[in-house]
């Protein structure tokens, strides 16, 4: 198995400490204990503590996501979790109005605080504040596999993400990144088997649509021709939008995506309307697969808003 860095160059495992009562990261605590389970273990790792009652639909949402997160994140944090019912006068005592009510503590203090089930990525961020904001161990795996995977190596990659995935089975990252080796190697074929495989809920993952959005835009340039002819053809008549289209998919399929972008966005420029907006469904899928936050989407949604709106 391959082996996992840390920031030292040291081999690193992120196999993350199991909940509950063997670790001590997860446990259940009451108004008697409160001192010693949340105060005073707080001095020595953040403490967030979760206000629930057996009645709370929410608290049903929040917690085994909160449970999972603070598992993950291996010993940078732990959750105490109270039932207000029996614990009314400590509820009091912290203004807990309504449920869930999570608080964090540091060095013996409230640090934070939150009221209702937040999504999973915000949770991430409240814990990310929290510990200093260097995410959790599988983060920092993740991290490292995409680093690697851009600097070429999607072998080794692919061995950390399927570590990852065999601690997390729903990490969608993770199955994105596996998915982007296997079209790295070339393994078409075993790409869409492999998205074939996923759950709905991943396959309605932001990340895994766009690596799904980006297999089928290779399949899609891989018989578009030869781009230099492609080019003559374009060259000799500008308004063969067709010759234009095909072009700028081969330039896609050859790397160049800027270029690319900018014939689509011709395309628009002589005529919006061309065969029912073909240009500007395929400059939303390309814009889909590389991410919205990618510079290169940002600079060509600019180009586009600037034919559109001119």
């Amino acid at each position: 198995m391959t082996a996992i860095l840390d920031g030292d160059g040291n081999e690193a495992d992120i196999q993350p400490p199991q909940g509950g009562g063997a670790s001590g990261l997860i446990i259940d605590s009451d108004t008697d204990r409160f001192s010693e389970d949340v105060i005073n273990a707080s001095v020595q790792v953040p403490v967030i503590v979760d206000f629930w009652a057996p009645w709370c639909e929410p608290c049903k949402q929040l917690t085994p996501v909160l449970e999972k997160l603070v598992t993950e994140y291996g010993g940078q944090v732990k959750l105490v979790k109270i039932n207000i019912d029996d614990n009314q006068a400590l509820a009091q005592q912290l203004r807990v109005q309504s449920i869930p009510m999570v608080y964090a503590f540091k060095d013996g203090k409230p640090a934070d605080a939150f009221n209702g089930a937040l999504p999973e990525s915000q949770l991430r961020q409240f814990i990310d504040k929290l510990t200093g904001g260097e995410g959790s161990p599988i983060d920092q795996a993740i991290e490292q596999a995409n680093g690697l995977l851009e600097g070429g190596d999607a072998t080794t990659a692919s061995a950390i993400f399927n570590q990852i995935i065999a601690q997390d089975s729903l990490n969608a990252e993770a199955h994105a990144g596996l998915l982007k080796c296997l079209m790295a190697a070339g393994e078409m074929d075993q790409a869409r088997n492999y998205l074939a495989s996923l759950t709905e809920e991943l396959l309605t993952n932001p990340v895994i649509s766009a690596v799904q959005t980006a297999l089928e835009l290779e399949e899609l340039t891989a018989d578009t021709g030869d781009a230099d002819d492609l080019k003559g053809a374009v060259d000799a008549n500008p308004d063969d939008h067709q010759a234009r289209y095909d072009y700028a998919l081969a330039l896609y399929g050859g790397g160049q995506t800027e270029s690319a972008i900018e014939e689509l966005v011709e395309i628009i420029k002589r005529n919006r309307e061309w065969n029912e907006d073909a240009a500007r469904q395929q400059l939303f899928k390309i814009f889909e697969a590389l991410g919205h936050a990618d510079p290169i989407t940002v600079e060509g949604r600019r180009k586009l808003s600037g034919v559109l709106f001119s």
